[in-house]
């Protein structure tokens, strides 16, 4: 539990002694919960008995042993890389939640949870005599929190939601792409990221009131609609300033200029001019005393107004230049700069290996499976990686019996319809 005792010499990251219960899957969830296992939280996770988590079975690609990377075999595909990228720090036990033993269960772990995580359809814990109302008579301390798409209250509350349903409801498909183009999705699945940023935010903060005023826990609401109308941020206020919605601009800025992607011979190359100062070393970098001369581009308030004069400019500048010469020359000038990276360039980065963002784990079927790292750097209690993502039900009859259930116990909850047969 959070108020017990630390052991600096035994404890594995800030959370260490927290148990969360995750009933939660596919990603907003897991994401969560990925997060509060990587500080080091015992992470329980429910999966239903036989198929687990849905993104068990999204593939290709995966992992498998053959080659560490990219499962062929049609009959035992590997382990799913969505599935392992948001799964590692956990124990997975498989619980039938739809029988009434395996709700039986369900409550006795999260009578001695601290927290629980799950993103069923609203009013689905509640059917099953699980929601906050229902554990916390048992354990008054427990953090709950739920998570879904549009939240626990309001007239959609029932509708399904998807990624790209938030994104585009929520706003962010409206500003994503090129103007007079069609709306573009991000390309990873944001709305369900942010939600599980912020429920892990949430949860903290619940568990850190909990252990200053007197122990009991409460109920957190995370929704992605909600997340993606936060997100919104400086383009949300300034329509509210203007009165204006804005539009699609590429890779443009609104109030900065310039801040965007240049067409090379060759590619792209990445520029932001978040000041006069650079804006004067860019100048410099090009050989434009000009452009740093010319009264339309003295602030950035008049870059902006003027931009579509100063795009042309810069367009005709870069399109002289290689991306490997524009970058190289404008870091030379101290102008923030960048080409656009794949993933295979991110991960050889020499800071990203560094800064330790990519990790391996050795997994009992699909041999090393590489994922991101914790972007979250402490001095005393680092983050972990402790646990490969789990097989479906890999720790059930551990978990169990951690709990106190015997040979009898697992042998009538298998009867019973809980757990599968061994």
């Amino acid at each position: 539990m959070v108020g017990e005792a630390r052991d600096p010499e035994t404890d594995e990251g800030p959370l260490s002694g927290v148990t969360v219960l995750d009933a939660s899957r596919v990603l907003v969830g897991p994401f969560c919960t990925l997060q509060l296992g990587d500080l080091g939280a015992d992470v329980i996770k429910v999966e239903r008995p036989g198929s687990g988590d849905q993104t068990r079975d999204w593939y290709p690609p995966t992992f498998d042993a053959a080659d560490g990377r990219a499962g062929a075999d049609a009959d035992d595909p590997g382990e799913s890389a969505y599935y392992v990228s948001v799964n590692r720090n956990k124990r997975s036990v498989e619980l039938n939640l739809a029988s009434e033993a395996g709700r039986e269960v369900f409550r006795d772990l999260a009578s001695e949870a601290d927290v629980l995580v799950e993103n069923f359809r609203v009013g689905k814990m509640a059917d099953w005599g699980l929601d906050y109302p229902d554990l916390t008579a048992e354990n008054p301390g427990l953090v709950y929190c739920g998570i879904s798409g549009y939240g626990e209250w309001g007239p959609d509350r029932d509708k399904p939601a998807y990624d790209i349903m938030m994104q585009a409801r929520g706003g962010l498909m409206s500003i994503t792409g090129v103007e007079g183009g069609a709306p573009v999705r991000v390309g990873v699945a944001l709305a369900d990221v942010g939600a599980g940023m912020y429920a892990t935010q949430a949860i903290l903060a619940a568990l850190l009131e909990r252990e200053l005023g007197d122990g009991t826990g409460q109920k957190v609401d995370v929704s992605l609609l909600d997340g993606q109308a936060a997100w919104m941020s400086y383009m949300a206020t300034n329509y509210f300033a203007s009165g204006d919605p804005p539009g699609r601009m590429g890779s443009k800025h609104p109030t900065i200029a310039p801040y965007q992607a240049f067409e090379t011979a060759d590619g792209y190359v990445v520029v932001a001019c978040t000041s006069n100062a650079f804006w004067e070393r860019l100048c410099e970098a090009l050989d434009r005393p000009d452009l740093l001369a010319d009264e339309r581009f003295a602030t950035n308030a008049d870059r902006v107004r003027n931009r579509e004069a100063l795009d042309a400019a810069l367009d005709a500048a870069f399109a002289e230049w290689t991306t490997a010469e524009a970058v190289e020359t404008l870091e030379a000038h101290d102008v923030p700069a960048s080409h656009v990276r794949d993933m295979a360039e991110l991960f050889a980065d020499p800071q990203i290996e560094a800064r330790e963002m990519r990790v391996e784990m050795e997994h009992p079927t699909a041999g090393t499976v590489t994922m991101p790292g914790s972007p979250m750097k402490f001095s005393r209690t680092p983050a972990t990686y402790r646990q490969h993502p789990p097989l479906l039900g890999e720790h059930t009859e551990t978990v169990l019996r951690e709990f106190g259930y015997r040979d009898a116990d697992l042998a009538d909850l298998r009867e019973r319809g809980a757990i599968p047969e061994e």
